[in-house]
């Protein structure tokens, strides 16, 4: 939650500081593609092991 927190105040620093609206969109993807990555993760070992006990 802390992280979550320090995070978007890093970010609206970023954002104030942006030199055109190019550099803004790289710094939201950047931001949340770490989140959007370890959610694809945990699906895929969630849906492998689903798969994997359905078998059995």
């Amino acid at each position: 939650m802390l992280l979550a927190i320090l995070q978007q105040a890093d970010i609206q620093k970023k954002m104030e500081e942006a030199p055109d609206s190019a550099y803004e969109i790289g710094v939201v993807i950047g931001s949340y593609l770490p989140f959007v990555l370890l959610a694809g993760i945990a699906y895929a070992i969630y849906y492998y092991n689903k798969k994997k006990r359905g078998s059995e």
